[in-house]
This record gives C-alpha cells, structure tokens and sequence, in this order.
C-alpha cells in the first residue's frame, strides 16, 4: 500500500512538473511572439508647430522624446524592450484586448488582474520662480495632488460625463500619489525652454522611486513635457509652467484644471497621445481608444468622427481643454500598470 502511494505521489509530481515546465515555455513563448511590427518611438507630426500653437495647447513631449533620441543612441533598443515587455505581459492576460478597434471603443471586456494592488508613488515638486506668482502656493501643490488622485482613482466628478458609448472603460487606474516633499528654487531666470537644463541644475530627487514635477515657467507657449519610462535617470520625471499647476491660485484658463499634469503624468507611465502622433494608422498602442487622425482641441462636441470610428475626446490623453477631458481607458490602465511589474521600468514604485 505504501507503495502505491509513493508511486502516486510520484506521477503527482512528474505532472506538476511538466505542467510548470509547460508553464514556462508559454510564458517564454509568449515573449519570444510578441508582435512589434508596429512599434515607434519618435515621431515627425508636426502639428505641436502648427494647430497646436494656435490653439494655446502644446505639450512637448513627443518632440522632448525625439532629441533624447538623438542624444543617446541606445535608447531606442531601451524603449524597444520596455514595450516588447508591456506587450508580453498583456499577452499573457486570457482577458486583455485583442487588436485594435475598428470602431467605437466602448468594450466592456475586463481588464487584466496584475495583483500589484493600488500604487501609492511619492511626488517631489520643485518650484523654480522669478517672481511672486511663480512661486507657487502651497494650497497650489496640493490642489495639483488632489487633481492626480481623483483622476488616476476615478473619483473626478466629471467622470459621469463620459458618452455611453464609452462609459463600460472608464477606469480607475489605481495609481495614487502623495506629497513627499516641495523645493522651492529663486532664480532670475525667466524662461527655461525643453532642454532639461531646470533638471540639471536643480537635479531630481530619487528619481527611481519618487515622481519629480518641476514647476517652472517653458516658454514658448508650452504647457509641460514628460519623459517617458526607459531615459536618463537624471532627467526623469515631468515639467510644467506654473499657470497650468493645479486648480487654484495662478492658473490660466482653459488649462486651469490641473489635466495638463495628468497628461504628462500619462506620458511618464508610458502612455501615448490618444492619435498616436500620427494619422489613422499611427496608433497609441491602446485596444480600447478609437484611432484618430490627430488631436482635438477645445471642447468637441459628440461624436467626433475621425478615421471612421468616434473619437475619445474626453481622453487626458487628447489635447482638449481641461474641463472637456476626464477619463482613462481599461486599455490605458492594463498598459500603464505594466510599468510597475517586477520587470518594468518603474518596479521600485510598487509595493
């Protein structure tokens, strides 16, 4: 009898064994599959020197992207393997999205399960000032903090304004922030251009587990810049002029309800602009956004057609102004996540 039992528990063994053996060789499979004939990093759409001027709403990064680029030859394989990672992690999940949408974008699929939990990330703001009004409040900071969390958490209550064509993927993103610490920086200077040179000079504060924001006014029209996951560890994190911080205190409307960080924030969690910086068949890498032909601006009326499937307007990701966007996408949620796993870029931030 004693035995057979050992002989039973034996061929136990030999099928856990093969099933974790099989396991694995999915899992390795699955990596060595991943589809990236479409990847890109840099783009040539110009529209942040044309539309974009003229309707006050210019974010920098992708532009800020293309001279990193430049500078370092060994961050597009960085890049490269950062998104061939997300993908493989998102292959893996039996309920993450298939393809990209023809139309609409409005499925109710749910989202993959990554068991990392809710994400608190620390935020250091540094503000950079020339004069009183740049200089920030502290009631300022804060607004900016509280603006993050209801809109990472879905907890913005503009969020019951999303179409019904895309309310089943409005997401709560669990990513959280808190105030760690806020610097405060006088100099003369009154314009600090994209060129990362406010980071050089007032460098970030552990960068690998803290989002940095410096506060500081660009020029040139321009909102704010991120950086996203995979570039220097000395330049990492997101500027922004003073007048587009937060929702209270100095701020300049139809940017004065603190989106503008949140989108870069976007970008810093490696999501793309909702059109992909491209046209129709540019994509941002997203199932659940309808493609687009390039960003909206203002506050669009619905539906806004593009490419044959309705835009997501209301996407922080999209250029429109602040009170006319207000929601993240399942899709955007599943990617952004995947920078947090213990292979990702920003692994230090989670629990």
């Amino acid at each position: 009898m004693k035995r057979i039992i050992m002989g039973m528990a034996a061929i136990a063994l030999l099928f856990t064994s093969c099933e974790k053996d099989q396991l694995e060789n999915s899992n390795e499979l699955a990596q060595q599959q991943v589809d990236m004939s479409d990847f890109y990093v840099h783009t040539d759409f110009n529209d942040e020197d044309g539309k974009a001027a003229q309707n006050g709403k210019n974010c920098y990064s992708m532009k800020n992207l293309n001279r990193l680029l430049k500078e370092d030859d060994k961050l597009y394989k960085k890049m490269y393997d950062i998104e061939k990672n997300t993908r493989s992690i998102l292959a893996k999940s039996e309920n993450s999205a298939k393809g990209k949408p023809g139309s609409g974008g409005g499925e109710t699929t749910p989202p993959p399960t990554d068991n990392l939990g809710v994400i608190s990330i620390p935020v250091v703001v540094t503000v950079v000032y020339s004069n009183s009004n740049e200089n920030v409040s502290a009631a300022q900071v804060q607004s900016q903090i509280d603006v993050l969390n209801a809109d990472f958490r879905k907890t913005n209550s503009d969020a019951g304004n999303t179409p019904s064509e895309f309310a089943g993927v409005v997401a709560d993103s669990e990513v959280q922030f808190t105030l760690a610490d806020v610097r405060r920086e006088a100099n003369s200077r009154t314009s600090w251009g994209t060129n990362d040179e406010v980071k050089s000079i007032y460098p970030p504060v552990t960068p690998e587990t803290h989002l940095n924001i410096w506060v500081c006014n660009i020029g040139g029209g321009i909102l704010g810049y991120a950086q996203f996951p995979g570039g220097p560890a000395a330049t990492d994190g997101v500027v922004v002029g003073p007048n587009y911080f937060g929702d209270t205190g100095y701020v300049s409307a139809p940017f004065d309800k603190g989106r503008t960080v949140t989108h870069e924030v976007g970008h810093y969690l490696n999501l793309r602009h909702i059109w992909g910086d491209g046209r129709c068949r540019q994509d941002d890498f997203v199932a659940d956004t309808p493609s687009s032909d390039g960003p909206n601006y203002g506050c669009p009326g619905y539906p806004t057609v593009n490419c044959k499937s309705t835009d997501m307007t209301m996407n922080y990701m999209d250029y429109t102004n602040d009170n006319c966007m207000y929601m993240f996408s399942e899709g955007q949620k599943s990617r952004l996540r995947t920078v947090f796993a213990s292979d990702g870029p920003r692994a230090a931030m989670a629990p």
